[in-house]
């Protein structure tokens, strides 16, 4: 899925609009997550779907043991940013709305969205203040992946 390039356009948002940048310091990783970070950012540079940068913007990353107690996810921390980003207006559709349309298809699917944040594409001017920091080295999510 990660490297199959498959994405979504990227969504049409307001971003930061005269904000000076904000850019935080990287958070303590256990060394015993260490290499497997490694790994993890390899393969994402390998895909694609990060990249180096010089943005004078950068939010920390955040490890997360997966439910099988051995594997990480790769979460950022966007707070700061998320504080000064135009929030997108969006309604999210009832459920029993849903399920009630659902009986004029012959056929429906039902997707797993793991990893679904890989499959929205950013602009550039998004890239600019989305943005990981490492030792070496979103808001809006809901609403992309329903419109």
């Amino acid at each position: 899925m990660i490297a199959s390039r498959n994405a979504l356009p990227p969504p049409a948002y307001e971003c930061v609009e005269g904000h000076a940048p904000i850019k935080q310091r990287a958070r303590r990783i256990p060394i015993r997550y260490l290499q497997k970070l490694y790994e993890l950012l390899k393969g994402l540079l390998k895909a694609n779907l990060v990249s180096f940068s010089d943005s004078q913007w950068a939010s920390p990353i955040v490890i997360v043991l997966k439910k099988n107690g051995e594997d990480i996810r790769l979460c950022i921390d966007y707070k700061m940013v998320n504080s000064v980003t135009a929030i997108m207006e969006y309604a999210m559709p009832l459920v029993d709305d849903l399920l009630t349309d659902l009986d004029s298809y012959l056929w429906f699917c039902s997707l797993d969205a793991a990893s679904g944040f890989w499959a929205i594409m950013m602009t550039r001017r998004a890239r600019r203040y989305r943005h990981l920091f490492v030792h070496w080295g979103t808001s809006n999510g809901l609403e992309c992946h329903s419109s």
